[in-house]
């Protein structure tokens, strides 16, 4: 349901003021949690464009398409005629959103990096939409709150030492100024590159020459060797399905890495989706991935 509303303005990522004289009825998504949060909000028959990724809920499947996070067709998303564009920082490219923004499209970008972002990101969405006093929605939210301070108290002491990686030719992982990164701490998990910066250029990051000035490039997510990952020596090393899907030869080779987690043979699956996708996702996904780290104790 969509009531009436004074004008609402809401910050985006980018320090952004947009005002919503009326909510948005014509939305196009860029981002799949962003287009599974719509859902949850109430809001699916708002959109009317999204990414060949937004797949879930399995609703979303009727909609059109307008290509894919990183190859978004701007020309479609145009003639969808929507009143409002999500995106997010990192997943879409910065030509794309330029362009739309060029052309007139209304957009709101986020680029969450911790899982409180990610709820209050869930938050502003329903404002935005005019639907933030909806008991269901009111709902949603606090619990989103309460399983993020209940993740919090959760937490006590060390927690497991854990190799997180996202890639594999170049080996890739991400440090500690990333959403995926504070899921991981609060399902009681350290990142043992937390503290690892990207050095460019890849030779620099691979330790074969000197760095570059990063020069306002993203630094989050370092490109590593099989020394740092002996030398960090992780108890545990965990596979998200995504962005990468690891095979059982990408396992096999980071079996052959000599660390703890290799030799206990603590290599485990676990789902990207849980750990990468902000939002309403992340309130199901927190006790979700607790639950599937913790089982491997």
């Amino acid at each position: 349901m969509v009531r009436a509303m004074p004008s609402v303005k809401v910050r985006d990522d980018l320090g952004r003021d947009l005002v919503f004289v009326h909510p948005p009825r014509r939305i196009v998504s860029l981002v799949p949690s962003d287009t599974y949060t719509l859902f949850a909000l109430g809001a699916g028959e708002r959109v009317v464009g999204r990414t060949t990724y937004c797949e879930l809920p399995a609703e979303a499947a009727a909609i059109p398409t307008v290509g894919g996070t990183k190859n978004v067709d701007v020309e479609a998303v145009l003639a969808l005629g929507p009143d409002l564009v999500i995106a997010n920082q990192e997943e879409n490219t910065r030509g794309a959103l330029e362009a739309l923004a060029a052309r007139g499209a209304r957009l709101l970008v986020s680029l969450p990096r911790r899982a409180a972002d990610g709820i209050a990101h869930l938050a502003r969405l329903a404002r935005a939409l005019g639907v933030a006093q909806e008991p269901a929605v009111i709902a949603l939210v606090k619990r989103g709150y309460d399983e993020l301070r209940a993740a919090e108290a959760g937490r006590s002491g060390r927690g497991r030492r854990a190799f997180v990686p996202i890639w594999m030719d170049p080996l890739m992982t991400l440090n500690a100024d990333t959403f995926g990164s504070d899921v991981l701490a609060l399902c009681g998990v350290d990142n043992v590159f937390a503290d690892r910066l990207r050095l460019y250029p890849l030779a620099a990051d691979l330790g074969k020459t000197v760095a570059q000035d990063a020069a306002g490039r993203d630094v989050r997510y370092p490109r590593v060797t099989a020394d740092e990952l002996k030398t960090r020596a992780p108890e545990l090393i965990l596979l998200p399905d995504e962005p990468y899907a690891f095979a059982a030869a990408d396992r096999a080779a980071l079996a052959a890495i000599d660390t703890p987690a290799a030799r206990a043979g603590a290599i485990v699956d676990v789902s990207g989706k849980d750990l990468f996708w902000y939002g309403a996702w992340t309130i199901d996904a927190l006790p979700r991935l607790r639950a599937r780290i913790t089982s491997t104790c």
